[in-house]
């Protein structure tokens, strides 16, 4: 499987009285198959999984399997708090046709490193499908250790690792030690052009939701045209959008606003997250229209 690229991790668009909008996530679908993402990864932390029911994530699987049509990779997040609903997603998740999956550590119930290698264990051995690993600590409260990666990376499924600790060195150590077994994805929307010049070949930001186009220009800058003075120019232009929304404490309700400018309106958050206030909104906006000035 080939992770290269921007994989956009698409928002759940709800309604005022808190139920999914099929129909503006197929709009949104569409959006970002026109402007040229790479991939899509449905159920991560921008998709707000953790506050959808189960069926209400396999309403969603289904309806994106049906939509894409195989006109992009998709990859199905199946993290859960129990290793059987992790292993229910994701055999739903390949019934319909995805074709890789996103596994994060059980979150809340913090297991130890030998039982989150054997979590993933069973998660590959039950599916056979392509896997992102995704690390990111802060949220589940469980780190990927290198010694856990190195006991995965024989495996042919463990494909890629989304690393989003925000260490830079780290990062070092995973394209270092590691790319040649487990490729590297930037999980840390304000470090890409860190992981570009670094070797990264992938980058899953959770801004291209509203941002596609000027993530796959850095993409292309770094990536295909090794023109690293161009992407640290277009680095520079989208870095106060992305300190914001990485330093903002309110990333999925950012993200979502950053879609309403951008003519997608898809809902706000599920509480227990709430709305951005005026302050916040005007202080996104700005942010935003900077941007917008700059493709005029």
């Amino acid at each position: 499987m080939n992770f290269d690229g921007i994989w956009t991790p698409v928002v759940t668009p709800f309604s005022d009285d808190n139920r999914i909008e099929f129909d503006t996530l197929k709009v949104v679908l569409e959006s970002l198959i026109e402007q040229q993402v790479h991939g899509l990864i449905i159920g991560g932390t921008t998709g707000e999984y953790y506050a959808l029911t189960k069926q209400e994530r396999k309403q969603v699987f289904d309806l994106v399997a049906e939509q894409v049509k195989g006109r992009i990779p998709i990859m199905a997040g199946i993290n859960a708090t129990t290793t059987e609903e992790s292993l229910e997603l994701g055999l739903y998740a390949k019934s319909v046709g995805f074709d890789a999956i996103l596994v994060a550590a059980p979150y809340y119930c913090q297991p130890a490193e030998d039982e989150l290698l054997h979590h993933i264990q069973r998660v590959d051995d039950a599916l056979d499908m392509p896997i992102m690993l995704y690390n990111f600590p802060d949220r589940t409260g469980v780190p990927m250790t290198l010694a856990l990666l190195d006991a995965l990376s024989e495996r042919p499924n463990i494909q890629a690792i989304k690393e989003s600790t925000g260490s830079i060195e780290r990062m070092h150590a995973l394209i270092n030690e590691f790319d040649d077994r487990i490729q590297v994805s930037c999980g840390m929307d304000d470090q890409a052009l860190e992981f570009f010049v670094w070797g990264a070949r992938s980058w899953v930001g959770g801004a291209s939701n509203f941002l596609a186009a000027e993530h796959v220009a850095l993409y292309k800058a770094c990536v295909i045209d090794q023109d690293f003075v161009a992407g640290r120019q277009l680095a520079a232009r989208i870095l106060p959008m992305l300190n914001l929304l990485e330093q903002g404490g309110k990333f999925c309700q950012y993200i979502k606003y950053g879609c309403e400018l951008a003519g997608l309106p898809v809902g706000t958050a599920r509480a227990p997250l709430g709305e951005l206030t005026d302050n916040e909104k005007a202080t996104f906006t700005r942010h935003y229209e900077a941007l917008v000035a700059y493709r005029g």
